[in-house]
């Protein structure tokens, strides 16, 4: 059996943190906008929300594209260069993520890496399961059976996307990845929780008033 090397996974992790450090979420409102998203809004997160809540939709969608693609190159050029099936290619993906939430720009602060795990997962690319995992999970939550306020349903979502990427997945490097991805943006989000209770309704359960 071929020895395992680790100075390139080193070397991606590396490359995918620094890349993952850039916050787009503050950068682009800040200096084409010139609006610190930090500032004035309620949870002080540099990310794709707050720069579409504050600066608009041209500004909001510029931040998501980069906040996918500086989390999705990395991880994507690794795992043409790189074994993506050995192990250690897990935290060539957890890294773009870690970047995100514990800059090295800002020091060690971040954002909740929502749009970098995306990035990340898009990578994977043409074994696509995992983001189309995540995706499902938001978009059940977001719509059918509501789940707010939004760190709840960002916590639920995490924690059955890895549930369910463990018991599909067969590539252990892949499902480790997942489950780091998942521990880095679960902690970021009960970081930031503010004492609001969780609420849960049904989409066929209106709200009426008056």
């Amino acid at each position: 059996m071929k020895e395992l090397s680790w100075m390139p996974y080193l070397f991606w992790s590396l490359i995918g943190y620094l890349s993952g450090s850039v916050l787009s979420g503050y950068l682009i409102p800040k200096y084409f906008n010139h609006i610190d998203v930090c500032k004035i809004s309620d949870d002080g997160n540099p990310g794709t929300a707050n720069a579409y809540k504050y600066a608009g939709f041209w500004t909001g969608t510029a931040v998501l594209l980069c906040e996918l693609l500086k989390a999705f190159f990395p991880v994507f050029l690794a795992a043409r260069m790189i074994d993506s099936a050995r192990l250690p290619f897990a935290f060539v993906m957890a890294a773009p993520v870690a970047g995100h939430a514990f800059s090295a720009f800002f020091k060690g602060k971040g954002g909740k890496a929502i749009a970098a795990s995306f990035g990340v997962l898009l990578a994977l690319f043409p074994n696509l399961f995992p983001f189309a995992a995540l995706a499902l999970f938001y978009i059940l939550f977001s719509t059918v059976i509501i789940i707010s306020p939004h760190l709840f349903r960002s916590i639920i979502t995490f924690l059955l996307f890895t549930v369910t990427v463990f018991i599909k997945v067969s590539v252990p490097s892949i499902r480790l990845g997942c489950g780091l991805i998942s521990a880095i943006t679960i902690k970021k989000h009960l970081k930031s929780s503010n004492g609001e209770a969780l609420k849960v309704r049904m989409i066929w359960q209106r709200k009426f008033s008056g």
